[in-house]
C-alpha cells in the first residue's frame, strides 16, 4: 500500500476502543455478580444459571443455534433436553448473544430486536417489556437486561405449575422478582456480600432485585471487555500486528466490501436494525397476538410494518469465538454468514436445515422448520432485504474472514474473573 493509501485508510478507521469507553468497575459488585451469574438459585427450578447459556467456555455464548434453556442438562453443544412430565415445550427462540463489550457507554439498546433501550418513557430509565413495572434504581442497561431471562419461561423461569417464580410471572412480570430476591438474601454468604458491596445496605433483609441486577450488570460489564486484538495493536501503530491477508481484508471491510456501513464505530456495530433474509426456524418471536411460529424481528417491538424481519447489527469484536451466526444461528461459519451478506437471496434459497446447530429434541422436530417450509412466509422474508448483492471473489471472502478473526482479543478473550468453581447456594455450577 502506498503511503497516501495508508493515510486514507487510517482516516477511515474508527477511533481506538479503550478503558475510558466503559463504565467504571465496582470490584465488590462485580465479584458478587460473578457468583450470581453462575448460580442456579436465580432460576425457577434452581437448575440453570445465566452462565449456562453465556459460558466462559463458549466466548460468553453457548455455541449452538437455538439453545435449550430450563429443562436441559449440560453446556453448549453437549446440552441435552430432559424428557419427562416437565420436558421443554420450546427451544429458546433466538441465538444466545455474546456479551463482549456490552458495558461500553455507547450501548443504548439490547436484545436482537432492541426491546430494551435507554429511555425515560416509564420514569425508570428504560423502555422494556416490563414497562412501568421495571423497578427504579437500575444503574445500567446491563443491570436492566439481567432481570428478564429469570422471568422467561423457556430460559430460566420454567413452566407456571412447576415453581413459585414461574407462577408469579404468569400473573405479572414484577411479581417474580421479590421471590428471587428473598431466595438470594436468605443465604448468609450472599447477605454479607451484598452488605459489603452496596453502600445503601446495612441489613441483608433489604436486598432487592435491583441490587441483584446491579451486581450482575457490574460483572457482565467488566468481565467481557476486549480491546487488545491484533486489529487494536495495528491501529495503535504496530504495522506487524496484521498479516498481509488480514490487511487486505481490512481494506475490503472499510472499502469495496462496504461492511463498515453497518458494522461501524469502535464496537463494529451501528446499533441499528437491518433485514438480511436469514432463513427462519424454531419458535421465533412475533407480535403479541400472532399465533404463527415466525420471527418478525424489530417489528415485534415497534409494531411498525417497516421494521419487519429487521434485527440489530451485532458487534464483530470476538465474533470468531461465538459461532454460529445470525439472530438464530443460521450459519456455522464466518465464511457462510459473509457469503450470505454478498448474495442474500441466493443464499436464502440455497440454505438447508443441516446448517442449523440444534440439539436433538425429538418431540420438537416436527415443528422446528414449519415456517422455513411455508411458501408464503418464505416469500415475506425474501421481500425484505436491506443489503445489495455484491460480487467478491473467494480470495476476497477469505481475506474478510482473516480480518474479522483479527478482531479477536488476546489476553482478554478468557474473561477477567472467570467462572467460579462454587457458588453460595451450594448448587452445581455449569
Amino acid at each position: 500500500m502506498s503511503s497516501a493509501g495508508a493515510q486514507l485508510q487510517a482516516a477511515n478507521l474508527p477511533d481506538p476502543l479503550g478503558p475510558s469507553d466503559f463504565r467504571p468497575i465496582d470490584e465488590g459488585k462485580a465479584k458478587l455478580g460473578q457468583l450470581l451469574f453462575y448460580d442456579p438459585i436465580l432460576s425457577g427450578n434452581r437448575n440453570i444459571s445465566c452462565g449456562t447459556c453465556h459460558h466462559h467456555s463458549h466466548g460468553s455464548a453457548d455455541g449452538i443455534s437455538l439453545g435449550i434453556g430450563e429443562g436441559g442438562k449440560g453446556v453448549g453443544p453437549k446440552r441435552i433436553a430432559l424428557d419427562g412430565e416437565d420436558r421443554i415445550r420450546k427451544r429458546v427462540p433466538r441465538n444466545a448473544p455474546a456479551l463482549w463489550n456490552l458495558g461500553a457507554k455507547e450501548i443504548t439498546l439490547l436484545f436482537h430486536d432492541g426491546r430494551l433501550s435507554v429511555s425515560n418513557i416509564y420514569q425508570n430509565g428504560f423502555n422494556s417489556p416490563a414497562q412501568e413495572w421495571l423497578p427504579k434504581g437500575l444503574d445500567s442497561i446491563l443491570s436492566a437486561q439481567a432481570l428478564f431471562p429469570v422471568t422467561a419461561q423457556f430460559e430460566m423461569a420454567g413452566n407456571p405449575k412447576e415453581n413459585e417464580v414461574a407462577g408469579a410471572v404468569h400473573d405479572r412480570i414484577d411479581a417474580a422478582w421479590p421471590i428471587i430476591a428473598k431466595r438470594v438474601r436468605g443465604i448468609p454468604q450472599y447477605g454479607k456480600l451484598f452488605v459489603d458491596a452496596f453502600e445503601d445496605l446495612s441489613d441483608p433483609a433489604d436486598v432487592t432485585i435491583v441490587h441483584i441486577g446491579n451486581a450482575l450488570g457490574a460483572f457482565m460489564g467488566s468481565e467481557w471487555r476486549s480491546y487488545d486484538s491484533p486489529y487494536d495493536i495495528h491501529i495503535a501503530g504496530d504495522d506487524t500486528a496484521l498479516d498481509d491477508q488480514q490487511k487486505r481484508g481490512l481494506d475490503l471491510f472499510f472499502g469495496k466490501g462496504n461492511c463498515s456501513a453497518c458494522h461501524s464505530g469502535k464496537l463494529f456495530t451501528d446499533q441499528k436494525f437491518h433485514a438480511l433474509a436469514l432463513p427462519h426456524f424454531g419458535p421465533g418471536r412475533t407480535r403479541m397476538f400472532d399465533p404463527y411460529a415466525r420471527d418478525v424481528g424489530r417489528m415485534g417491538e415497534s409494531d411498525d410494518l417497516a421494521d419487519a424481519y429487521r434485527f440489530r447489527t451485532p458487534s464483530l469484536r470476538n465474533v470468531s469465538l461465538t459461532a454460529p451466526y445470525g439472530h438464530n444461528g443460521a450459519y456455522p461459519t464466518l465464511d457462510g454468514i459473509i457469503r450470505h451478506h454478498l448474495e442474500p437471496l441466493t443464499s436464502f434459497d440455497a440454505w438447508n436445515k443441516d446448517l442449523a446447530a440444534l440439539p436433538k429434541v425429538p418431540w420438537l422436530q416436527a415443528v422446528d422448520f414449519i415456517s422455513f417450509s411455508d411458501r408464503r412466509e418464505r416469500a415475506r422474508l425474501r421481500s425484505k432485504v436491506d443489503i445489495e448483492p455484491m460480487d467478491l471473489s473467494q480470495e476476497d471472502v477469505s481475506a474478510l474472514v482473516a480480518f474479522v478473526n483479527s478482531l479477536t482479543g488476546t489476553k482478554s478473550k478468557s474473561g477477567r474473573l472467570g467462572r467460579p468453581s462454587v457458588v453460595p447456594s451450594g448448587l452445581p455450577v455449569d
